[in-house]
């Protein structure tokens, strides 16, 4: 059975070669905007990658992972998960292998997730850092 990086590195493989992938996602470091274990992701190659953008990067020359980007100065990329009240993960923008457009629940619903609602909805939950511990609490027992 191949490991998840040897899936991953086959993923971006495909990806490179202008295929739309669709990944399930693990962990809940991303929520309240992708729920681990229920979602998949559709991966696409990522073109001029910017802040607010969710990819899949190799991070800290160690492991992958589904993140969104936080800040890009010159070559150097911070992610952090939207699901995550401290920690951030670095890479440079060739470690960024694709680019997370749509979301799609285990019923096959598909959203998108960039919209404006989704953007300005990101923007907000990324200034709340200070009490969004608070908030993830809440949302896990609903």
């Amino acid at each position: 059975m191949p490991s998840d990086i040897e899936i991953l590195e086959e993923v971006t493989r495909l990806v490179n070669e202008g295929v739309c992938v669709t990944l399930p996602i693990k962990g809940q470091s991303m929520l309240p905007f992708i729920i681990g274990g229920s979602e998949s992701v559709v991966l696409q190659k990522p073109i001029d990658p910017k802040v607010g953008d969710i990819v899949l990067a190799w991070v800290n020359g160690c492991r992958y992972v589904v993140h969104r980007i936080i800040r890009i100065e010159g070559d150097s990329v911070t992610l952090m998960g939207d699901g995550n009240v401290a920690g951030t993960e670095h890479c440079t923008l060739a470690d960024i292998k694709a680019r997370a457009t749509h979301a799609v629940a285990a019923n096959g619903q598909k959203r998108d997730l960039y919209n404006r609602r989704r953007t300005v909805a990101a923007r907000l939950w990324y200034r709340l850092r200070p009490v969004r511990r608070y908030l993830l609490a809440i949302y896990r027992r609903l």
